[in-house]
């Protein structure tokens, strides 16, 4: 009889986890600095940082992945396993995470906290209210647009033109229902009517002042920053002329202090921060990469989605702001993925094909080129290991990662936890060795259509770009405004190079269309968003949450 596979709740439930004084200690947090949220969560006070600005930083390891498929990869749970890893070895190593968003918790993912032996816990809570950094977001966004609104019904001193406000309420949750909303009705009283819309909190703005904030003051001067919307005469609104930064900044002040938890093993674990990288910067935040730089040897933190989405903006974005470089890059893959973008579907990816596999293996090996060569970087490949791989399909993604000079290891700490991630990290701890300096994709100083080219041409390998009418008007509109230098962050699907999901592996010759930008003035960078991507995902026909319950004693079970 087999033995039963437990699910990731299951084993998380089960574990041992240390008081979280315990944890601190580890990291080197001293007791005075730790705010308990529980037994099992803290947050660090942010003055931490300026006793350890003497110190120097420890070694930055990024985590991302091949382009996504609905046969997984497994970017978080390498991310937790590779810093059991480094533990196991006696390297002094903290993993710092993005936070979950209920949005995919209840809708297709189910939970986001690594997966089998490799996860950050405790799982139940990190993946629902954890300390509310989410709710505190959500409801800085949600204040600014209250008192936007409420100046408009209060005679609108400044002029603020109803059909030209950008500001979106936020909700953190998969409803597309809310995608487009007609409010402000009920009569005198009820508000100015008006058309609206809603974006999920992961994509709001505040999200990413949050995770590139430095400190409170800078945090209070981005809120300032925020364009809410246009005067007829088309000057831009923002936050600080309606006094909201302040109050913003109130609701922000604890959320903006990184979460500690532990992973499965003990090992130090910050997450903060949750930005989506298809629809935002796909980054934790810059807070708690510090300070685990600070405390640790070796910091191991992740990207969201694929490469191009995740290390790019982690890269052009979050590196390039709070002058950060990687020492080294894994780049996540697994034979099925690769499989599936070779044109295997779903339910017959078990079965061993190497024509497949190596139809689909252009998708690693641009990924991999990507980061070596454009962006500069060293890098490993970290297979994934799934039972139904053969020997065969390993050793062809060993050679033909060899052949761009990349070498292959084996992960199995979704089964091992860190023992299978050992391998890992000797080779990360290798490559971190090795002579390397960070090249970004584009200038700061180039205009706004030549950085979304560069990175159209040279990570997704397209022939060229396409705005539409609109997108250039605002193209030269941003120019005008003094937002040309700024980064840009796009927003394309996840699941392509391209802007189009249905084009797997590794499309060539393709054109991206650009259908409109606007710029997050507070996060500074200008957000160009592609094809059909939504800031506010819908929930799938049979959602995550439909298995989601809890019994009688508050064990939930279900969240994946």
């Amino acid at each position: 009889m087999s033995k039963k596979v437990k699910s990731d709740i299951e084993i998380a439930q089960a574990a041992a986890m240390a008081p979280i004084e315990e944890i601190a200690e580890k990291a080197g947090v001293p007791a005075e600095y730790l705010e308990n949220y529980g037994r099992h969560k803290a947050k660090v006070s942010l003055t931490l940082m300026k006793k350890l600005a003497h110190k120097p930083d420890g070694k930055l390891i990024l985590v991302t992945a091949i382009t996504p498929t609905p046969a997984g990869e497994g970017k978080t749970t390498t991310t937790v396993g590779l810093a059991d890893g480094l533990r196991r070895i006696g390297k002094n190593a903290i993993v710092a995470l993005r936070e979950p968003s209920l949005g995919p918790v209840f809708g297709v993912k189910g939970g986001a906290a690594g997966g089998g032996y490799a996860q950050v816990v405790p799982m139940e809570d990190i993946n629902l209210h954890f300390t509310g950094d989410m709710h505190a977001i959500g409801a800085a966004n949600n204040l600014l647009a209250a008192m936007l609104d409420n100046h408009i019904f209060q005679g609108n001193e400044l002029g603020i033109d109803v059909r030209r406000i950008t500001w979106r309420r936020c909700v953190d949750m998969n409803d597309r229902q809310l995608r487009r909303i007609t409010n402000g009705l009920g009569g005198k009283t009820g508000g100015v009517p008006r058309e609206d819309a809603y974006d999920i909190t992961v994509a709001s703005e505040v999200m990413a002042i949050l995770c590139l904030a430095d400190g409170i003051e800078d945090l209070k001067e981005r809120c300032g920053r925020i364009i809410v919307g246009y005067t007829a005469a088309d000057e831009p609104v923002t936050a600080a002329q309606l006094g909201a930064q302040g109050a913003m900044a109130a609701l922000l002040k604890d959320a903006l202090k990184p979460n500690l938890v532990q992973t499965l093993e003990q090992t130090p674990a910050f997450v903060h921060g949750g930005p989506f990288a298809n629809i935002a910067h796909g980054c934790n935040s810059v807070t708690a990469t510090k300070l685990a730089l600070k405390l640790s040897d070796y910091t191991v933190t992740e990207a969201g989605f694929g490469a191009d989405l995740g290390a790019e903006k982690f890269l052009d974005i979050k590196c390039r702001m709070a002058g950060l470089a990687p020492s080294a890059v894994v780049i996540v893959a697994t034979v099925r993925a690769l499989k599936h973008h070779g044109g295997v579907p779903k339910e017959d990816l078990m079965v061993e094909n190497l024509p497949a596999l190596e139809a689909g293996l252009p998708n690693l090996l641009q990924h991999v080129h990507n980061i070596t060569h454009e962006f500069g970087l060293p890098a490993v490949v970290a297979v994934n290991r799934f039972p139904a791989d053969t020997e065969a399909e390993l050793r062809l993604i060993e050679e033909k990662c060899a052949a761009l000079g990349v070498s292959t290891v084996l992960s199995e700490v979704w089964e091992k936890g860190g023992e299978g991630g050992e391998a890992l990290a000797h080779k990360v701890v290798e490559l971190c060795e090795l002579p390397s300096e960070l090249r970004l994709i584009y200038d700061e100083q180039a205009a706004i259509v030549e950085k979304i080219t560069r990175i159209a041409k040279k990570v997704y390998h397209a022939k060229g770009i396409s705005l539409t009418p609109e997108a250039l008007g605002q193209a030269r509109a941003l120019t005008d405004a003094g937002f040309g230098i700024l980064p840009v962050c796009v927003a394309k699907t996840q699941y392509s190079f391209s802007d189009d999901p249905k084009l797997l592996g590794a499309p060539e010759d393709f054109v991206l269309t650009v259908r409109s930008l606007k710029v997050s003035a507070g996060a500074g960078f200008i957000v160009a968003l592609t094809g059909d991507i939504m800031t506010m995902p819908g929930l799938p026909k049979r959602p995550a949450a439909e298995q989601i319950d809890v019994d009688a004693d508050g064990k939930i079970t279900g969240l994946f």
